[in-house]
């Protein structure tokens, strides 16, 4: 004879089981509305890793909570403990198969974050691609480059790194200036102005305007002005080949014994002792 359990009992494991549901959900609320409130949070570059983490977190706390529920209304229905959990790591191999590239992104995006390879606010190249990184997610980092695009690039195809602590290369610009007093005011007067023009010419490739020091002279007396740039990171050919091909051609009109050799176009590879970095309310 079947044992027939009473009513009242059939009533209080239905209103057990609508609980335990009711309450899982409010705690998924709660989880994902203190989730939402860290991600949103206006926090500092230096702290906005948090966020990715607390994504990450909010996701596994609220799968845990449902996984939970789902598992305990199964059991009062009757259905085994051990027959759910070996149908549910059956159901995460197989999607763990079809989703390989995605757990690479979640994967490789940990490792970025915990291993510290670079920050919000800095400037790398990542995939061929230069920029100020924006946000590291678990599936994306983002990068905004020269020209203010939003770059996305796929955690998994992450795979050299290459960091620029000052945020920007310094192009240096050499420029010899002729012997004679007034033709050196003049040419000095003459690369000011081309180089002025360079914040509009070329505004993809500086970061700052230049800047014009004092003029050097060697021991050998010869007098040389020094330009610097701080330019986008593999951006230098315009400098290279238009700037300094129109500095030349100039100062040969201004003087008829001026040479290409005068003018060189070089980098600095010195670190500083301040690594000043890229901000974004400077105009490239």
């Amino acid at each position: 004879m079947d044992l027939v359990l009473p009513e009242s009992n059939q009533a209080t494991r239905m209103a057990l089981v609508v609980a335990v549901v009711l309450v899982a959900h409010l705690l998924v609320y709660v989880v994902r509305a203190i989730g939402t409130k860290i991600q949103s949070s206006q926090v500092r570059a230096s702290l906005s890793k948090t966020r990715t983490v607390a994504s990450l977190a909010t996701s596994a706390v609220i799968f845990a909570l449902y996984f939970s529920a789902i598992g305990f209304v199964l059991t009062e229905f009757g259905v085994s403990l051990t027959a759910y959990l070996a149908s549910a790591s059956i159901l995460g191999l197989a999607i763990g198969f079809g989703s390989q590239g995605l757990v690479q992104d979640v994967v490789t995006g940990l490792t970025v974050i915990f291993s510290d390879l670079f920050d919000i606010g800095d400037m790398v190249e990542i995939s061929g691609q230069t920029g100020v990184v924006e946000n590291v997610g678990m599936r994306f980092t983002v990068l905004r480059n020269a020209m203010g695009a939003e770059v996305f690039i796929p955690n998994r195809t992450i795979n050299n790194v290459i960091n620029y602590p000052r945020g920007y290369v310094r192009c240096l610009a050499d420029i010899t200036l002729p012997r004679d007093a007034e033709l050196a005011q003049r040419a000095e007067d003459i690369v000011g102005t081309i180089t002025g023009n360079t914040v509009e010419q070329f505004p993809g490739i500086l970061c700052v305007p230049p800047e014009i020091e004092q003029r050097h002279k060697t021991n050998s007396g010869k007098t040389f002005l020094r330009v610097k740039f701080r330019i986008w990171p593999g951006r230098g050919g315009p400098l290279e080949n238009t700037i300094k091909q129109e500095i030349v051609s100039a100062l040969k009109q201004l003087d008829g014994e001026y040479a290409d050799w005068m003018v060189t176009v070089n980098y600095e590879v010195e670190r500083q002792t301040k690594t000043p970095r890229f901000s974004k309310k400077t105009k490239a």
